[in-house]
């Protein structure tokens, strides 16, 4: 619902309206709440699989403070060139950008136990797949075809498979101590499940901004609660402050640049999935904020600053950004479609991006206390690719389509000793799981027909439903 104190209705819908500055900066804040876990968490995901230490006192923490630090900065950055445009560089709507999970299983694989080393490939592979992303946004309402929801479905649900075991690692204390004595004990347990419990309270039985934000309340009150059974100190909190320097730029090529063809392939073909997002997102807020359709112009220059700002983030050490769908309820919530609402929050976020201590605070959250917040968006986003695929028409055609995309793609990443005389390269793209499940899933759409006989397109309508051990009988098609 719009609030008709802030500006008259169609004073709302105008993405170039400006609300008064005392209203536009909590606005733009509410904005940065709701995506802010989501935006940092990528960087501490790809910091534990390189095998960054997590104390401030570990030789690494430096590293994994820089990494937090650039999500933030370059998240904002990006979000600007949406807001304020550089020519055709951004859509002129208020399209906040934040660090994709859907790198992930590309980037983990990259850096898996390499340490810094492992980071001058995957930087690599995000200035490349960013300046492809943005060639994308010349032809990207053209591409549309060959991604229906059952590829778009498939896609986003394998992201979310590919994930979710980390936020269980992380929740029973994290990859260093898998094998201890204490990995999955109940005082483990105990933090992420009041962060589960807080999150679904607040987003169940509240609305407006405590629903909205109930991921990042929830890790809050896990937070308190570390802090109040022993498991987080103050003395570590005052550490990790006082190592943190209060002001930093980001530095160029910090960690090298390498150019490999895993991470180069990873990353365009995952910039081709990221681009048709934001092309929903853009049609979303415009539905949602001002009640039509999106121009073509809008599109390509969104694709543009996803693009331009992946890559420019990955000069400095940032990782991909793309827009945030969190963000796009938001605004069909609050019914304030002004773009400069949005660049408060962008200039927000750069803020706190120059400013290492935030990073040095965010860093203090217990692995535990993080993974329990992991579990809930990493299922959210298995659960937004199955709403996705309600969409499919589950004829037999699609069905064999689905099942092998999943089969193999699903089935390597549990099993990568399949692939082992593979090369490098193609282990890395193989065992991603997403890659192989989202080449399937496109190429036998493209090639096999829709017109198949009435026997091999008909409707199925649960299957096969039994009767008894060993007993099947047919079930009667869907109308």
């Amino acid at each position: 619902m719009s609030d008709t104190s802030i500006g008259t209705p169609e004073q709302l819908r105008d993405p170039n309206y400006t609300p008064p500055l005392m209203k536009a900066i909590p606005l733009g804040i509410q904005h940065v709440l709701a995506m802010f876990v989501s935006n940092v968490t990528p960087a501490i995901i790809v910091a534990g699989a390189a095998g960054f230490g997590f104390g401030s006192n570990s030789p690494d923490f430096p590293e994994l403070l820089y990494l937090i630090q650039m999500s933030m900065l370059f998240a904002g950055v990006a979000t600007l060139l949406q807001t304020l445009t550089l020519g055709p560089i951004g859509a002129g709507l208020p399209i906040v950008q934040g660090t994709s999970f859907a790198f992930l299983p590309i980037m983990i694989p990259l850096v898996a136990g390499k340490g810094v080393d492992g980071l001058a490939a995957l930087f690599g592979g995000v200035i490349v797949g960013g300046i492809f992303h943005a060639i994308i946004g010349t032809f990207v309402g053209k591409l549309r075809f060959a991604l229906p929801p059952l590829v778009t479905g498939l896609v986003v649900t394998m992201i979310g498979l590919a994930l979710v075991k980390v936020g269980i690692q992380y929740a029973a204390g994290g990859v260093p101590a898998i094998g201890t004595p204490e990995y999955g004990s109940l005082l483990n347990w105990s933090a992420a499940i009041v962060v589960i419990l807080v999150t679904l309270g607040l987003k169940f039985f509240t609305r407006g901004m405590l629903s909205i934000s109930a991921v990042l309340i929830g890790l809050i009150v896990g937070y308190i609660y570390a802090l109040a059974i022993g498991m987080l100190t103050f003395e570590a909190i005052a550490g990790s402050w006082q190592n943190s320097a209060a002001f930093a730029l980001p530095q160029p090529f910090k960690y090298g640049i390498e150019f490999s063809i895993a991470a180069i392939l990873g990353f365009c073909l995952m910039a081709f999935i990221s681009a048709i997002e934001t092309v929903g997102d853009v049609s979303g807020i415009t539905k949602g904020g001002a009640g039509r359709e999106a121009t073509e112009k809008e599109i390509a220059g969104a694709t543009y600053a996803d693009g331009v700002g992946s890559a420019v983030a990955g000069i400095f050490g940032g990782l991909p950004n793309t827009s945030f769908s969190q963000n796009v309820g938001l605004i069909a919530m609050t019914g304030v479609m002004s773009r400069h609402v949005v660049t408060c929050g962008a200039i927000f976020l750069i803020i706190c991006g120059l400013v290492p201590k935030v990073g040095g605070v965010i860093r203090t959250v217990p692995i535990e206390v993080l993974g329990g917040g992991v579990i809930v968006m990493f299922g959210m986003v298995v659960a937004a690719g199955i709403s996705m695929l309600s969409d499919v028409h589950w004829n037999r055609r699609n069905m064999v389509i689905f099942a092998i995309a999943l089969s193999v793609g699903l089935g390597l990443q549990l099993e990568p000793g399949a692939v082992q005389h593979l090369s490098d390269t193609a282990k890395v793209l193989m065992t991603s799981g997403l890659l192989p499940a989202a080449v399937i899933a496109i190429v036998l759409n493209l090639i096999l027909p829709e017109d198949l006989s009435a026997e091999s397109t008909e409707e199925v309508s649960g299957g096969w439903s039994g009767h008894g051990e060993g007993s099947f009988e047919r079930s009667p098609p869907r109308k």
